[in-house]
């Protein structure tokens, strides 16, 4: 460890401390040639800035965190590479952390967050997130807070989204224009809003091309990021309501569990049962038949958001009005061969 110090180079060089602290900094009141004799010095005695006397000083810590629910979703990994590249060009590290879908662990994440002077923070809530005081506080303590993709209505904050319901609608329409007309849908769980808008978009695209409702056709899946969750539910909906022609699913992993429980089970996709999923995750190529699904920007979201959360720090330390936006991507339809017979 490097113990160099200000007065140790200044009395190398026989010169005070302030002067040497003044040639670091490229103040215009030192000569260039005492500010050459300066920086020659420090890297000869290998000095290095104490980054914790700098971020008392400038009250910043060129540092963000990010809290997501899963590391394993191809979807995430795609956020994060936004997040980092972004994050990189404008100076700032940046500290991961995975809330594995626990609200406890996530409002624990954020409290350490903030107790380690972190800038600001990127957040995709839990699916059990459903209070939302530990963010509301941060933002009250003038940490900015910036969340994407799992995001709540009720926090009022910049966010980096898409339109789920949207989607969910057009995927659904899709379906039902290919032919299809008993859709069943394997949804989140009740509380993330993103699982919410699907399964909305979902229902009023069966209504708006005339089909009813059926409620028994739509299956809970609690752990939308986990295939199991695909493969059990295929096996009780293929029991319960056999005579279904498509499956709409939460995410690409879900319709992976599906596709997974068909292929054991010698069911065609998609002659008999027809499945569509959503993110496109870089699996939806691997499986056979390949998934037809909604693509997701996430490289896109990520990068969006941390530019949206960096904004905010500098307006906040230039004493400016922070204006919140929210910022919607779009998605699209990449058909494959789990929906064309």
């Amino acid at each position: 460890m490097n113990d160099t110090k200000l007065i140790d180079i200044a009395s190398a060089l026989g010169i005070s401390v302030t002067t040497v602290s003044k040639a670091l900094k490229g103040y215009t009141d030192i000569s260039k040639a005492t500010r050459a004799r300066v920086i020659e010095m420090a890297e000869t005695m290998n000095y290095m800035p104490n980054s914790v006397a700098v971020n008392l000083r400038t009250n910043e810590t060129k540092t963000i965190g990010v809290i997501i629910p899963a590391t394993v979703h191809h979807f995430f990994s795609s956020v994060l590479n936004g997040i980092l590249e972004e994050a990189e060009k404008r100076g700032y590290l940046v500290i991961i952390l995975q809330s594995n879908e626990k609200y406890e662990l996530e409002k624990k994440q954020l409290a350490l967050l903030i107790q380690k002077r972190v800038d600001g923070v990127l957040m995709s809530l839990s699916n059990e997130t459903d209070d939302f005081t530990h963010i509301n506080e941060a933002i009250r303590k003038n940490t900015p807070v910036v969340l994407f993709d799992k995001i709540a209505k009720r926090v009022d904050c910049s966010k980096v989204v898409i339109n789920d319901a949207k989607a969910a609608f057009d995927a659904v329409s899709y379906l039902i224009n290919k032919g299809y007309k008993k859709i069943a849908h394997f949804r989140g769980s009740y509380v993330p809003q993103n699982s919410i808008d699907r399964f909305l978009g979902y229902k009023r695209a069966l209504e708006a091309h005339g089909i009813e409702y059926d409620s028994k056709l739509v299956y809970v899946c609690d752990n939308n990021t986990d295939f199991e969750d695909g493969y059990e539910n295929a096996q009780k909906i293929m029991t319960e309501n056999p005579d279904i022609d498509a499956i709409f699913a939460i995410t690409d992993l879900v319709a992976i569990g599906i596709i997974k429980y068909f292929n054991e089970a010698g069911i065609k996709t998609p002659e008999q049962v027809a499945v569509f999923g959503f993110s496109n995750w870089f699996m939806s190529t691997v499986i056979s038949p390949k998934l037809t699904t909604i693509d997701q920007p996430g490289f896109e979201m990520g990068h969006q958001a941390v530019s949206l959360l960096i904004d905010e720090i500098v307006d906040i330390k230039e004493h400016r009005p922070v204006t919140h936006q929210i910022i919607e991507l779009p998605t699209r339809i990449i058909e494959r061969e789990s929906t064309v017979k």
